[in-house]
Formats: C-alpha cells, structure tokens, sequence
C-alpha cells in the first residue's frame, strides 16, 4: 500500500478536481474546515479555477447561487463536515426551485466514525433530501482500481446532472481519512483523465402533435399567456414579438418574467385584478390559459385564474414535474416557449378585433396611469423611493429584490419598455429573505454589470455576514428601506390585528445601515442624494438607506390601494 493509501490519495483526488475544471467548471466556493483541507488544496492549486473564500457557510452558498444565476453554470460549493453541511441547506433548496446549478461538495468522517461521538460528525447522507437532483458519494478509499473508476464516473455523473434541464444542485459527499495535509501536496494529475459527456438535445413534438394542437387552438377566442419567473431571455422575446404581431394575444405575468420590454406585456395585473367588478373579472376570463415559467409573486393574479378558470391550461415545460398553480392544469407540452410560439398561430389580428385582448390592455394602461397619478404628488416613504431607484437604474443592470414588500413594492410599480437591458433576480424559490444579500453579492462577484439590490431592513440585517469576505465589490449597490422591522406583518390583516404583532411577528430591530457601512468601509447616502449620481460607480459598494417609520409607509399603501380601488369604482 502507498503512503498515500494512510490518508488521501492526493493523485487520484487532484485528478478528480481536475476532471471538474476540464468538465468546463470555472468558479469554486470554499468554506474553511479542516476535513476539507483536502479538496480546498486540489482546487486552489489547480490554476483553472477562481476560487473564492467565505466563512459563513450559510452566506457562502447563496454567495454560490448568485455567482452561478450569472454564469448559468455549475458552479462548486465546498465545506466541511458536520454542521457546516447544514448551513448550506437554505440556499441549496433555493437552487433547487429556482433550477440554479450547484456541485456541492461536502467533506465527511468515514463511514465507520458516524455515530461514535466524534467531532464535527453528523448523518450527511441524503442530507438535503428531495431539495437536491440526486445524492452521490465518493470512495471512502481508492486502493482498488474499480474505486478509482468508479470516483471518476460519479463526479462525471454529478455534473452532467447538474447541468441537464432542469438544471439545479447535486450533493456529492466526500469521506476523507486522516492524514488530511501530508498527501496534498503532490499536485500531478493523469492525462488520462476520462469525461464523459452527456448531450443536451432539443426535445420537439411529431408533426401529427402540432397539427393536433394548432386545430384544438382554433377553437379557442379568448387565449391568455401568462409568464412565471424566467431569466431575460432575448430570442425568446423576438419570438413573443413576432408572434404577436400575428395572433395580438395578450401576454400577462409580473417582475420575475423579464417580458417588461414587449410593448403589449400586462405587467401590472397585481395592481387591478384585485379591484376589478365582478362582470369585468368575466370579460378577463379566457378561455385557454397557456403558461410558462416558473413562480409568480402576483397574488391577486393567482387567484383570479383559481376562481374564473379556462376550459383548459396548457403548461410549456421540457423536463421535470409540473406545477399545478392554477388548479386547473390540463397539457404539459414539452417545448420551449420559443419553439412553441414559433409553431403555433390564432386568428388574424388584421380580420377583426379581439374584444378579450383589448380589455387586458385597457386595464393595464388604466393601472399604469393609476401608479403614475398616486407618486405625482407622493413624495415620502419608501414606496415612493423604490419608484424613484426603479426610474433610475444604470443601463445592463441586474437588479437583485429581497423578499417580502421589496419585491411587492416593485411589483406593483413595474418596468417600462425603455428599460429593455435590465434583468430582474429574486429568491422566489423558496421565498425566504435568508439570503437575498449574499445572493446579490454573488451576482456582484460574477458580473461586471452593475448589481443593484433593494430591500427590506430584516432581510439585509439578517444577511449581514454577505460582506464578511476579502473580495471587492465595485458595481454593487443596495438600496435599503429601514422601517425597523418586518412591515409586511404589519398590512398582512391576521397578524397586524394580533395584540402580541410588535414582539412576535413584527420584530421591531432598532438598527441602521449607516453603523455598517462604517464597519465595512462602504459609501453611504441618504435618500435626499441624486439617484443618478448615487448609481455612479466609485470603486466600493454603496448603500442608500431611507429611516422611515411603519406607521407612514403602511398609511401610503393603504393610500394607494384606495386610490386603485376609487379608479375601478370599488
């Protein structure tokens, strides 16, 4: 037996490392540990990689997932056994929803010291459960060809699976034994290495299927599309363009989609569809629903579509198990939303109107108008300040909205068709505001565009530790609106109704971001600063924060609710 055999086998491992950096994986999370030691030496000392250090590992992970929305690529997340695994879990079930790629590499004991009370040991088996594609584990020993073999088949295995659609994470844990330094530093690898590589290929439909479906479309008049969160998507959008121009079908969804450039997108349906009468809610009904994308943060629309279903729901999905968010759900067709509004046409705009499109816009422009009446004259609070960071986004942002009313507030005041080279990201997978930061951070990390984050003060307090790190961050900015706590408790009617909402829901926190901009070195600026010159870069990070109360923030959403309601007559 060599001496390496005692403890890791750096050859066989480098070897290993350097299979994922020839599988095309450029970008390495590492959280410190000491049973990591091993894999952190093989990727830092192979030169393919950019990794990059982070010490809370629960941060770390959505600092990963951000780095990887960008890249749109694997990207390898590194930690420690025992409880650190465990702090990877809220951004790993974030990847999973959201279909992020992630290689996530956890250290471990040898199976024969689980359960024997030894340090930093815990069952990290399936430890993420259903919120991963699959689980793998590597050898816990190579000194068996057929462990090699099969150490190389499973890293193989864990990224081609991470990368097919519908990507998302893999969990490949890694038993190393003892001595974990005195083997790393041999760094030579085999030319031999073996990749395998797993063909994506483009899933259609027979011929005899889309005359099926063209002929069953016909007999629909009232057709509606309704787009979930996607990434922007510019081929997609010249199809939807085209398409439109040929069928005029309306097209509806919320912030998430990134459809904000169509001229015909109905973007505000969170806005009306709450205040609508009831005839009118009738005249919106379709009566074939065609759908897209994944979740929708519009509540108002969701609910809509429950109550006053169409005959039937056809979901465009390639792979994976469909969502049901409508209750309603009647064809999952397999194709791309490009392919399958390239194949598919209706009527003839030019042959007459269409009575069912134009009620979609008539009340997308009446809220549109709506919006722009209410903040003509409203000038405080952080609502109006999210309009004002909106209207004033750099040109190729990634903007980036915590969960909560960040992302409501921006909902409700939307995109314009100018500002067709901004991207919007939000953590709708899971929902939570855990990592919204980190995320951020991540995207800062990746991208050379500008990163603009805004959000809510417990989602960015909470998230803190996204900037305990050593790596610059000179296009990122953060817009911060401190009510001192969790506001969306407060409008929400069950729990601001409850005598205990202060302590137990709310949470009112008595801190400012301008105590961590000190702490960290960051510009910061109040809300009375330009927005333009505050998106100019200069070097750091920059956070605006606006010190308001709950008590006026949530009288000008009320205020705003009512004004929508006068305009609809309710």
């Amino acid at each position: 037996m060599s001496r390496y055999l005692a403890g890791v086998n750096a050859s066989i491992l480098n070897n290993l490392v350097e299979l994922i950096a020839r599988k095309g994986i450029r970008d390495v999370v590492l959280c410190p540990g000491s049973r990591s030691a091993p894999l952190t030496l093989a990727f830092v000392r192979n030169k393919s990689f950019v990794c990059r250090t982070f010490s809370d590992e629960r941060s770390a992970a959505f600092i990963a997932m951000g780095i990887a929305q960008q890249m749109r690529t694997p990207v390898v997340l590194v930690c420690t056994s025992g409880s650190a695994a465990y702090n990877f879990a809220p951004a790993i079930a974030e990847a999973y929803f959201q279909q992020i790629p992630l290689l996530v590499l956890t250290a471990d004991r040898p199976n024969e010291w689980i359960d024997q009370f030894d340090g930093q040991t815990i069952r990290q088996r399936e430890l993420y459960g259903r919120h991963v594609k699959r689980f793998y584990e590597l050898p816990g020993d190579y000194d068996h060809a057929d462990a090699v073999w099969f150490g190389n088949r499973t890293v193989n295995e864990a990224i081609n699976l991470a990368s097919a659609d519908p990507q998302g994470p893999v969990h490949v844990n890694a038993p190393f034994r003892e001595p974990l330094y005195e083997s790393t530093g041999n760094s030579d690898t085999n030319q031999s290495i073996r990749v395998i590589d797993a063909l994506q290929g483009v899933q259609t439909l027979a011929g005899h299927q889309w005359s099926d479906l063209q002929q069953r479309l016909l007999s629909f008049k009232k057709i509606l599309v309704v787009a979930g969160q996607s990434d922007r998507d510019p081929a997609l959008l010249a199809v939807l363009k085209l398409h439109h121009s040929q069928c005029a079908w309306p097209v509806v969804g919320d912030i998430l989609s990134n459809l904000h450039e169509l001229p015909f997108f109905c973007n505000h349906s969170d806005t009306f569809l709450g205040y609508l009468p009831e005839v009118e809610k009738q005249r919106l009904q379709p009566d074939l629903l065609i759908t897209f994308g994944k979740s929708l943060v519009a509540k108002n629309l969701k609910l809509f579509l429950r109550a006053y279903r169409p005959k039937e729901h056809w979901h465009l999905q390639t792979s994976g198990e469909p969502a049901d968010t409508f209750q309603g759900l009647t064809k999952v067709i397999p194709v791309t939303p490009s392919e399958f509004f390239s194949q598919m046409n209706g009527p003839d705009p030019s042959k007459g109107s269409n009575p069912f499109a134009q009620a979609w816009a008539q009340h997308e422009q009446n809220a549109l108008k709506g919006v722009d009446r209410f903040f003509s004259t409203q000038i405080e609070g952080e609502f109006s300040l999210v309009k004002r960071a909106i209207e004033s986004l750099p040109p190729n942002s990634n903007l980036h909205l915590s969960n909560s009313m960040a992302v409501r507030y921006a909902n409700h005041i939307g995109l314009r068709e100018h500002q067709n080279t901004i991207s919007v990201f939000v953590n709708r997978g899971t929902s939570g505001i855990d990592g919204c930061t980190s995320t951020a951070v991540g995207s800062a990390l990746a991208s050379p565009a500008p990163t603009v984050l805004i959000t809510g003060d417990l989602a960015f307090f909470y998230d803190r530790n996204a900037f305990w790190h050593n790596y610059p961050l000179p296009n990122l900015f953060i817009v911060v609106l401190n009510n001192h706590g969790g506001i969306i408790f407060n409008l929400i009617d069950g729990p601001s109704r409850q005598p205990e909402a202060d302590e137990f829901f709310i949470t009112r926190q008595p801190l400012n971001a301008k105590a961590l901009a000190r702490e960290f070195g960051f510009s910061y600026a109040d809300p009375t600063t330009n927005l333009a010159e505050f998106f100019q870069r200069n070097g750091g990070v920059r956070i605006m924060e606006i010190d308001s109360t709950q008590a006026l923030n949530k009288k000008i959403f009320e205020e705003f609710k009512i004004n929508i309601k006068k305009q609809y007559g309710a």
